[in-house]
């Protein structure tokens, strides 16, 4: 499709790429920051490969990229669902663990309302 919904001027494909990295990085770096041994502090780091693998399926094979942009948006709406622990532990303060919530649900959110916007955008250029 010529007309292709770019947030910030990427393809949703490599948008989804971009996001699965940052959270692989946030996952490392948190989980190196605050010497945490623990396997939840890397729950960023295995959302983002799972965002990454979809996006670079999409590129891969655009004839499937119905499916693996589901995908994506499905760990996206995971990713902003399990953000929202942050809501519970908000009142301890916002130390490693309740800012990568944090973070989860705010880019969880975003992504998932960017990819709602890309399948409408997909379904009116279906029926022109």
């Amino acid at each position: 499709m010529a007309d292709e919904y770019k947030p910030m001027g990427m393809s949703m494909a490599n948008l989804t790429i971009g996001y699965g990295v940052m959270m692989i990085l946030w996952g490392i770096a948190v989980s190196y920051l605050s010497d945490s041994n623990s396997f939840t502090s890397y729950i960023p780091s295995f959302a983002g490969v799972l965002m990454v693998i979809p996006g670079v399926l999409t590129n891969m094979q655009p004839e499937k990229k119905k499916l693996w942009m589901h995908v994506a948006v499905t760990v996206g709406a995971l990713c902003a669902l399990g953000g929202t622990r942050f809501f519970m532990v908000m009142s301890d303060g916002i130390g490693y663990a309740a800012g990568s919530s944090l973070m989860l649900f705010v880019t969880g959110s975003l992504y998932t309302y960017l990819c709602v916007q890309s399948f409408k955008h997909a379904r009116k250029s279906q029926a022109e």
